[in-house]
């Protein structure tokens, strides 16, 4: 059994049992969340087996639950600009927030 979410603007196939790292999720004050349980509403495909539910484009009633794992910081990005001849070089670089979700399950 398997089924496809939406959260932080991507689409992620997930399965119970499963670690993924999706987007920095917040609590209601607006902190990281570092610990607890997590329900995403945003389902779009389930499938058991030979049985497929699309949404047109949410289904109505699916849930998938999860659990917070942890926070954490992806891989350094280096962003290098240059001009030549200009004599202007600029070199910064960039680690993207995430959270890691365990699937605990999944309810049509």
């Amino acid at each position: 059994m398997y089924a496809v979410i939406a959260t932080g603007g991507k689409q992620y196939r997930v399965q119970p049992g499963e670690t993924i790292h999706v987007e920095r999720l917040n609590n209601e004050q607006g902190h990281a969340r570092e610990s607890g349980a997590i329900t995403f509403d945003e389902v779009l495909l389930i499938a058991d087996g030979e049985q497929i539910k699309l949404g047109t484009p949410k289904l109505a009633g699916a849930k998938v639950s999860a659990e917070i794992v942890g926070a954490g910081r992806g891989e350094k990005l280096i962003i290098y600009k240059y001009r030549r001849r200009k004599g202007y070089r600029r070199k910064t670089g960039h680690r993207q927030p995430f959270t890691a979700v365990k699937i605990t399950g999944i309810s049509a």
